[in-house]
C-alpha cells in the first residue's frame, strides 16, 4: 500500500466504531481516520477526536454537533465539526476516502451507506438493517458502481472466509452451487433466554433482554438477540450478501458462539471459521482482505474449551426468527416492513411500554396489515419503512401497559 488508507466511521462511538479504532490504532502505518460520525453521544465523539485527529466529525442534530464544538474548543483539536445526515453522505463519497465502515443501527444508516457504495468505495457493512431494508437495490448499486461490499457482522464475515475465492471475488452475481457449495450454516448463540421457561418469557424485563452471555452490544442489538430476530435479520442480509435463496440458508443454536458460522460443501465438506467473540477479528479481516493485520485478539486456548453444543432453533421459543425467514422467502417489501415494526416494537419495549413477548405480535401484526409490499426505488422503499412504522405505532398503543 503506497498510502494510508483514509477511513469514514459511520457510528463511531458504538462497539463496532470503537473496536474499528482500536484495530486501526494497531495499524497506524495503514489507516488514516478521515471522519467519524455518531448520534448524540458529543462526549464520546470528543474523546475520540482527542485521540484520533479526525478532519472531520460529524453529528446526527445540530444540538449534539454544538456539545462536541464545545468539548473541543479548548483543546488542540482542529477537526471540523458538522451535522445532518446529508453531510455523512458526502464525507462517504468524498475522492479522498478509500474505506467506509457502516456500523450506525437501524435503518439511519441506509443513505450515507448507500452514498459510499455509489462513490464505489470499500464498504464495509456492520450495519445489517441497510441490506434488510434495500436488497436489491443495494446489491445493484454495488455491482454498478464496481463498489466492494465486505462483511463485519461475525457471522457474514466467517462465512465470507469459508467460502472459495471464486465466490469471495463474484461480486454477488454467481450462484453458491455453481462453486460447490451446498448450505450456508448461520451460528447463533440462542440469546440469553435459551433455556428459559417459555411460559414466563412474557414476564422478561429489559435489563434480563439486554444482558447478552458472550457479546457486548448496544441495547437495540441485545434484544434482537434476546428474540433471535437478529439472527432473522443476518438471515435477509445473508441472502442479499452470497446472492442465494432462503433455501439455501440453516440456523444453526451454538451457544458457545466460538464457530461464528459454516459453509457446507457438496463433497460433505463443512468449513468453520472460529475465534473468541470479538468484533476486532472480522473487523481486522475486512479492513486489510485479502491481506491479515493485528486485531489485538487472543487466540483460541482449545484446552480451555469445554464443550461445542448445536442445536436447531425451536420456532415456538423465537418466533421472531420464523417471521423474519417467512419474510426473506416473501420478498422486500415483507423484509422492509417486519424491520421498521421491529425497531418501533424494541424502542417500546425498552421503554417500558409493551412486554418482551409483545415485540413479536407488533412486528407479526404489522407485517399481516401491510399492503405496500412491492417496493423497488429508493423512494418506494423508504415509504414503505414510514407506513410500517406508523402502523407499529397503531399496533402498540392497542397492546400498551
Amino acid at each position: 500500500m503506497s498510502h494510508r488508507q483514509l477511513l469514514v466511521i459511520l457510528g463511531a462511538t458504538g462497539s463496532i466504531g470503537l473496536s474499528t479504532l482500536d484495530v486501526v490504532s494497531r495499524n497506524k502505518e495503514l489507516y488514516d481516520v478521515f471522519a467519524l460520525t455518531a448520534g448524540q453521544n458529543a462526549k464520546k465523539m470528543a474523546e475520540l477526536c482527542i485521540e484520533h485527529q479526525p478532519m472531520y466529525a460529524i453529528m446526527a442534530t445540530q444540538q449534539a454537533a454544538e456539545q462536541l464544538s464545545l468539548y473541543l474548543a479548548n483543546t488542540q483539536c482542529q477537526t471540523l465539526v458538522m451535522h445532518s445526515v446529508q453531510a455523512m453522505s458526502d464525507l462517504c463519497a468524498h475522492p479522498d476516502v478509500d474505506i467506509v465502515l457502516s456500523a450506525i443501527v437501524g435503518a439511519a444508516g441506509l443513505m450515507p451507506t448507500l452514498s459510499a457504495v455509489e462513490a464505489g468505495k470499500k464498504v464495509l457493512l456492520a450495519n445489517k438493517e441497510s441490506l434488510v431494508m434495500s436488497g436489491q437495490l443495494f446489491i445493484d448499486k454495488v455491482k454498478q458502481h464496481k463498489a466492494t461490499l465486505l462483511p463485519i457482522d461475525s457471522e457474514h464475515n466467517a462465512i465470507f472466509q469459508c467460502l472459495p475465492s471464486s465466490l469471495q471475488n463474484a461480486k454477488g452475481d454467481q450462484h453458491l452451487q455453481q462453486h460447490g457449495v451446498s448450505k450456508i450454516l448461520l451460528t447463533g448463540s440462542g440469546g440469553p433466554f435459551l433455556t428459559r421457561d417459555i411460559n414466563t418469557l412474557k414476564n422478561v424485563t429489559v435489563n434480563e433482554a439486554v444482558a447478552h452471555p458472550n457479546w457486548s452490544m448496544g441495547q437495540k442489538i441485545s434484544v434482537d438477540s434476546a428474540t433471535m430476530m437478529n439472527k432473522g435479520l443476518e438471515f435477509i442480509e445473508a441472502k442479499w450478501l452470497f446472492n442465494c435463496d432462503a433455501s439455501d440458508i440453516d440456523v444453526v443454536i451454538h451457544p458457545q458462539s466460538i464457530i461464528h458460522s459454516m459453509v457446507q460443501y457438496h463433497d460433505g465438506s463443512i468449513l468453520a471459521q472460529m475465534g473468541n467473540p470479538d468484533m476486532r477479528t472480522p473487523i481486522a479481516h475486512a479492513l486489510a482482505y485479502p491481506e491479515r493485520i493485528d486485531a489485538g485478539v487472543k487466540p483460541l486456548d482449545f484446552s480451555d474449551i469445554c464443550d461445542f453444543t448445536f442445536t436447531k432453533p425451536d420456532f415456538t421459543r423465537y418466533p421472531n426468527l420464523q417471521l423474519a425467514i417467512d419474510a426473506c422467502s416473501s420478498g422486500q417489501g415483507a423484509t422492509t416492513t417486519v424491520n421498521a415494526a421491529n425497531e418501533i416494537a424494541v424502542d417500546a419495549f425498552l421503554n417500558g411500554k409493551i412486554g418482551f413477548t409483545d415485540i413479536y405480535t407488533i412486528n407479526e401484526q404489522t407485517l399481516d396489515a401491510a399492503t405496500y409490499t412491492n417496493v423497488q426505488s429508493l423512494d418506494e422503499i423508504l415509504e414503505c419503512d414510514k407506513l410500517a412504522r406508523i402502523s407499529a405505532l397503531e399496533f402498540i398503543t392497542k397492546v400498551a401497559h
